[in-house]
């Protein structure tokens, strides 16, 4: 008989590269690791890696073992996914993962009146720029700035985020656009569109500091450091910001809800993607 923790440790292995790293992936230790690996090959009679000197290496074997091992996992949580769908009652946890952008400033302020609709739904909302997985269960709900496509997930577009330039209104250049200095995103973020389209528009105008995020960026432009480009939803709620891009190019961004096909009748689901598209399609600068 073949032990599924040992299938689960095994994949973190060949995901890893270490067996330490796959031990700080499961949170685990490294002797948890090396005894399942070794229960796995024992288990299977054959050798699935090469342990080398500060890394492990898949045997030949050990790579078809992995993409078998691979398709197991994904039947797990698809089981996971189908069980947490068939809950009923309006309760339990649903994780909710969202653009740093759309949660303080927008989806936070409402949860007080989410928590007075359903009191009993523990929502875990958690700002991630980054794409998450819903097949591996790391969000229940995802709302990102461009549409997902991972298989077996559903994704909708539920509004755009139009962007434009503001400053301070005390901001010492603002009548002299050619002395205009930007706040810019640092050079790990050079592929994010709205960077490309700020430096665009800044063209050969220096770059006075770099943060890496957009609350950032809006605390800069309220202290006069500079020119930002911030979503209009927070530029036109600061009364201390004055928005300064007549004749400069327009720039939006799209808003895509997206979940598991396995987990979209899940009531408790439901009730968190329909509050997500309620406060997006309430607030009137991120149009539909």
């Amino acid at each position: 008989m073949i032990d599924w923790e040992d299938i689960r440790h095994f994949l973190a292995v060949a995901e890893s590269g270490t067996l330490s790293a796959a031990a700080r992936k499961l949170k685990v230790d490294h002797a948890t690791v090396s005894r399942r690996l070794a229960s796995l090959e024992a288990a299977l009679d054959v050798r699935l890696v090469d342990r080398l000197p500060r890394s492990v290496r898949l045997t030949t074997i050990g790579e078809a073992v992995r993409e078998h091992a691979l398709a197991i996992e994904t039947s797990v949580d698809g089981i996971a996914r189908l069980t947490k769908a068939a809950h009923k009652p309006l309760a339990g946890r649903v994780t909710l993962s969202a653009p740093p952008v759309l949660v303080a400033p927008l989806l936070a302020r409402h949860l007080a009146r989410f928590h007075e609709d359903y009191p009993d739904i523990r929502l875990s909302l958690s700002a991630n720029g980054e794409q998450v997985s819903l097949s591996r269960r790391e969000a229940d709900v995802a709302v990102r700035l461009v549409r997902p496509d991972e298989a077996g997930s559903i994704a909708r577009k539920i509004g755009t985020m139009p962007f434009s330039l503001y400053a301070h209104r005390a901001y010492a250049h603002l009548a002299t656009p050619q002395r205009w200095q930007f706040i810019a995103y640092d050079q790990g973020f050079s592929d994010m569109p709205q960077q490309r389209w700020l430096l665009g528009i800044a063209g050969e105008r220096p770059v006075v500091c770099e943060l890496n995020y957009i609350g950032e960026h809006l605390i800069a432009a309220r202290a006069g450091v500079g020119v930002a480009g911030l979503p209009c939803f927070l530029g036109e709620a600061d009364p201390d910001l004055i928005r300064i891009d007549q004749g400069f190019p327009s720039f939006t961004r799209d808003i895509w809800l997206a979940v598991h096909r396995d987990l979209r009748q899940s009531r408790p689901i439901r009730a968190v993607m329909d509050f997500v598209i309620n406060v997006v399609a309430g607030e009137p600068l991120l149009t539909t």
